[in-house]
């Protein structure tokens, strides 16, 4: 599972170290994909393959589902680890989650995410609150 959260510094040629712990999960390859909040998911391959046909099953006839699986399988990269942990992010996937120097990488239990370090702050205070208050409507079959 990938749990916590790290804050790895991004380098001049757009290089992320990956949190040591989950450097084993993510050896035989991963991938990197734009996600919700304007934020980058990393999955392992296999899980994201899993998301991919499930993605692919999706009605052609739905404009919402073509234009998600479009989204999907065009803003992914494949990624392996280099020896020292460190994945390479693309010019568009920096921009698109708005990426500076200081990241944030939080765990996901079956993905990670990268955050901008002042997105993740601003996203934690604006949304803080509602997880201390969350219903069981909201969590309805977690706990």
């Amino acid at each position: 599972m990938f749990l916590g959260t790290y804050t790895p510094k991004l380098d001049d040629k757009g290089r992320l170290t990956l949190p040591a712990k989950f450097r084993d999960a993510l050896a035989g390859g991963l991938m990197v994909t734009k996600s919700q909040d304007h934020s980058l998911a990393v999955y392992p391959r296999e899980e994201f393959t899993a998301i991919a046909r499930r993605a692919a099953a999706a009605s052609r006839t739905s404009p919402e589902a073509r234009a998600f699986v479009r989204g999907l399988a065009s803003g992914t990269e494949e990624q392996y680890p280099d020896g020292q942990g460190r994945i390479t992010l693309s010019g568009d996937h920096r921009r698109y989650a708005g990426l500076s120097k200081d990241c944030v990488v939080i765990g996901q239990i079956d993905f990670l995410e990268i955050w901008d370090a002042r997105a993740w702050e601003s996203y934690l205070a604006e949304h803080e609150e509602s997880y201390s208050q969350a219903r069981d409507e909201a969590l309805e079959g977690i706990f």
